[in-house]
């Protein structure tokens, strides 16, 4: 057994005073307020580690590169497609490694990982068929972080469209195919989940839906859900229904199913999700100008809210915690949309992937911690639950995840210096 004492730990009751946290062999033991420094000291505040309920790693290599552009999220997604025809496995492997790393230093101690990154493309196969999804498994455990790969399924280019281009690198022809291949991957590792993804309405013909559901099997199911008007637009003109009433019929919003952005809702559609989760990106919303989701109504309804850097515009659970509020401020006109407990359960919302026992500080659960400065020129003064409103990734020092550190003062014990990793593999790349 190890323990471990902080000034302030965010218990489930709230942040408490001078705590020592027991662990053995990666499950908390027992959590102690109020007890004299012992076992291994440490000056910050520990919080329950973030998960990043959604996440597309290979967007980071268009970070900075398109922020500046005009246009829309349409046409900022033939940026992204240009990259997608770059990558092979060994270079995503590289690329994953160093981007889950840099979530871990964030902390980040989860990532649900949207992968449609299937083909080589023009309906060739690798030999592997899963080639990357083993690609994005070995960055994850290199990283240190606990990964649920969401395999989703990608079958048309846009409502009664074929794909095209690169999109056939995310095509597997229809939705048994896909199954199939699905079942044929069986990952190794106590950090590894798998789970299921449907891409989109768009790019999942409604008459594939029941099969994507059913090759789901129990598993955390996600969905790309009305990011954008025109999604809605077209869903109603082709089958006479919102994207959220065709997910209905077809069976997919379960408690496991997880909608994603959810920006453009009727009431109806709130309704329909209320025993499901919806996961916000507020960095990525902002950067591709979806839009603010009506994110207190869903929470007034039942649905369980979970956080996400999708696009890896920004990588700051910090950021997008308190994004959750300031968006819905902008959108409501008021403040204090959510009290501070339910911006922490939004930002440790690992059950949405599949992870059961983390998100809290307490006896039995998982030791997934992280430590954040208190007394940077961000934090210094800021008391008990308004560290959310202030700490940024930079303030994180160390960052446990299943009772092992993998990011001590700072750095990141297994890849070291990640900037350097990042800028060799991005600017290959563009190269």
């Amino acid at each position: 057994m190890s323990s471990y004492w902080f000034p302030r730990a965010w218990l489930p009751g709230g942040p408490a005073d001078a705590v020592r946290i027991d662990i053995a062999e990666g499950v908390i033991t027992a959590v102690s307020p109020g007890e004299k420094p012992s076992g291994t000291v440490f000056s910050g505040l520990a919080v329950p580690g973030f998960a990043n309920v959604h996440s597309h790693a290979f967007h980071r290599a268009l970070r900075g590169r398109t922020h500046a552009d005009r246009g829309s999220f349409w046409t900022w997604r033939d940026r992204m497609y240009t990259l997608a025809r770059r990558l092979e496995p060994d270079s995503y492997y590289r690329l994953a490694r160093a981007v889950y790393a840099e979530m871990v230093l964030a902390g980040y101690t989860s990532v649900a990982e949207f992968h449609y990154l299937h083909h080589p493309g023009h309906g060739q196969r690798y030999a592997d068929p899963n080639e990357f999804s083993h690609a994005l498994v070995a960055a994850a455990g290199e990283a240190g972080i606990r990964l649920t790969l969401l395999d989703a399924c990608y079958l048309a280019g846009g409502f009664g469209q074929p794909t095209s281009g690169v999109q056939q690198r995310f095509d597997d022809g229809d939705a048994d195919a896909w199954a199939r291949r699905v079942e044929s991957f069986r990952p190794a590792g106590d950090l590894v989940l798998t789970g299921a993804a449907i891409h989109s309405v768009r790019a999942v013909p409604a008459e594939q839906l029941p099969a994507v559901v059913h090759g789901a099997a129990g598993r955390p199911l996600h969905v790309h859900l009305s990011e954008q008007p025109r999604e809605n637009e077209e869903c109603l003109a082709v089958y006479g229904c919102t994207p959220t009433e065709l997910l209905t019929a077809a069976g997919a919003l379960t408690p496991r199913t997880v909608a994603v952005h959810a920006t453009y809702l009727t009431p109806g559609d709130i309704a329909a999700l209320s025993d499901s989760w919806v996961c916000l990106c507020p960095s990525t919303e902002a950067d591709l100008g979806d839009g603010i989701g009506p994110a207190r109504a869903l929470a007034d309804a039942g649905v369980r809210l979970a956080l996400g850097s999708d696009g890896q515009s920004i990588i700051d659970p910090w950021f997008e915690t308190r994004a959750l509020e300031f968006h819905d401020r902008l959108a409501s006109g008021a403040r204090g949309r959510f009290e501070a407990g339910e911006l922490l359960d939004a930002a440790a919302a690992h059950a949405a992937s599949g992870w059961s026992n983390l998100g809290a500080i307490a006896p039995g659960r998982d030791a997934d911690l992280v430590c954040v400065d208190t007394g940077s020129v961000r934090t210094a003064g800021v008391d008990g639950p308004g560290i959310l409103f202030a700490a940024t990734a930079s303030d994180v020092t160390d960052v446990m995840i299943a009772g092992r550190w993998i990011v001590r003062d700072r750095i990141h014990r297994t890849l070291g210096n990640v900037a350097a990793a990042l800028d060799s593999e991005i600017g290959a790349l563009w190269q």
